[in-house]
């Protein structure tokens, strides 16, 4: 039964890390889009791109931070500071937060 209990309390261990990992990858792309985008940042951006670790231009939009143009040009701002990535699949861009994907698989 002990063993039970230790797996447990191993998968919360490193649940708890995983989640300060993000919360400081989350801090710091915060902290570089304060000082480096230079239009469309708000903090409610940065925390819609940490949602999941891929965005498209209608989840700004569904969001209510933007209209499609509009949404697209904040995304790129975001890609160009390094927060995101940019990537095709068919006809529609994903903009992939790598970074989070990597806390994510580990």
């Amino acid at each position: 039964m002990s063993y039970i209990l230790e797996a447990v309390e191993d998968t919360a261990k490193k649940t708890c890390q995983k989640i300060h990992k993000i919360r400081e990858l989350l801090d710091g792309s915060l902290e570089l889009a304060r000082h480096q985008v230079k239009k469309g940042y708000s903090k409610e951006l940065i925390e819609l791109v940490f949602q999941q670790p891929y965005c498209r231009i209608q989840s700004v939009e569904k969001a209510g931070l933007a209209k499609r143009e509009t949404a697209s040009a904040y995304l790129k701002e975001l890609e160009w500071v390094g927060i995101l990535r940019g990537v095709m699949i068919g006809r529609e861009k994903y903009y992939l937060n790598d970074r989070l994907f990597s806390v994510l698989a580990e």
